[in-house]
């Protein structure tokens, strides 16, 4: 039997979104039928995604602010960074929603929406098979972003980049419009990786999130206090007021996410690996599949056979930084210190979305201490993931 549908969208967060309308915008794909499924209405601002880029996106109609240079500011070293070729962007999850949403409306006859939960995928002769709690779908293929469940490895490294951001507004001007603070660890590191970062939507509101990369997430509570004390001497002691918050948690890890699961399912977002392990940056990632997938679907009508276009050489950069992370987490604070102020800033950025060749990748890693990096590859070559020693 011919399945119901071409192409089965499970999860409509960031990344089957991305891919929806990269789909939408590929012509010869406008006979195709696509079914999204997901459980939520996605008509809330529940999150803010931040990425630089060189080069145009199909959302930058509805970025919530972009900007020319970054502020990184730690107790070693502080500067305001130019941008080139790049610019920061940033983006509101209600905007990008919206904007999705609009254009998949705009093409009834290709696109089905089901409020529905995706409790299994399976592969069959004809494609895939969505069992769902609003009932059964078939597609030639499917695309899964769901969260994934993780069976830890002893030889790899888990850990979790956690935040919350309050969007705060002023009486008086109180931030420089300009200038987003990309990184600012002149907060207690408390023998972790902890910074906040600051967007400036005006000289008189911005968002404010405290992040931290560790192994366990802190209370509720201990992220309100930092970010009290942190606006405390931001405003010096001036008041202010919190009008959205938001809050996550994301995996950062060498974990080997699979890009597939058997003929038809293609892994999505975290599940198939986007977020980059050392940073947690996805948007652009997941942005580059969805365009990837969507152009191979067009032109061969089958998926490519490079579905992530991933270079070994940054994973095991990945690992490493990962490894310092879990054994030594408040050593972060210098590395990025150190990259910053001995790099131009569009090397690092570049680095960082793994565009750099091999020249590139020697002079960023020459210009961090070595010594903390060798006891990592040692680590990461032997299987034996980095530990803080107790006390």
């Amino acid at each position: 039997m011919n399945p119901d549908y071409d192409y089965l969208l499970a999860g409509g967060g960031a990344a089957g979104l991305s891919l929806a309308y990269h789909l939408s915008q590929e012509p010869r794909l406008q006979g195709k039928r696509v079914l999204l499924l997901e459980p939520e209405t996605k008509d809330k601002n529940d999150r803010t995604w931040s990425f630089w880029t060189d080069q145009p996106t199909p959302y930058d109609a509805v970025l919530a602010a972009e900007w020319r240079q970054l502020a990184f500011r730690s107790p070693r070293f502080e500067a305001v960074l130019p941008l080139r070729r790049h610019r920061y962007c940033t983006l509101r999850g209600l905007d990008f929603y919206r904007f999705v949403q609009q254009a998949l409306a705009a093409r009834p006859a290709q696109f089905t929406r089901v409020t529905a939960r995706v409790e299994a995928l399976e592969n069959t002769p004809q494609g895939v098979v969505a069992r769902t709690d609003a009932g059964t779908f078939s597609a030639r293929y499917a695309f899964d972003s769901r969260p994934p469940q993780v069976e830890r490895r002893p030889d790899k490294r888990y850990l979790w980049q956690h935040f919350v951001g309050w969007e705060v507004e002023t009486d008086f001007d109180a931030f420089d419009a300009r200038t987003p603070v990309f990184m600012d660890f002149r907060v207690p590191q408390q023998q972790e990786c902890r910074f906040v970062y600051v967007l400036p939507f005006g000289p008189r509101r911005a968002l404010v999130e405290y992040t931290l990369f560790s192994g366990t997430l802190l209370a509720p509570e201990q992220y309100e206090v930092a970010l009290r004390e942190y606006l405390h001497e931001l405003l010096s002691g001036q008041p202010y007021r919190v009008v959205e918050t938001e809050s996550g948690a994301i995996p950062m890890t060498d974990h080997p996410f699979a890009a597939h699961d058997g003929a038809g399912i293609v892994n999505l977002g975290t599940r198939g690996g986007r977020v980059k392990a050392s940073t947690g940056y996805a948007f652009l990632r997941m942005q580059q599949q969805a365009a990837r997938l969507a152009a191979a679907l067009a032109t061969t009508g089958t998926l490519p056979p490079d579905l992530t276009g991933d270079r070994w050489q940054f994973r095991f950069f990945d690992a490493l930084l990962l490894d310092i992370m879990q054994r030594q987490g408040e050593m972060t604070r210098d590395i990025f210190a150190d990259l910053f102020r001995r790099n131009p800033t569009e090397r690092i950025l570049d680095f960082l979305d793994e565009k750099t060749s091999w020249v590139e990748n020697l002079q960023v890693m020459n210009s961090v201490t070595p010594w903390p990096f060798l006891r990592s590859i040692g680590q990461v070559l032997s299987g034996r993931p980095g530990r803080r020693k107790a006390g």
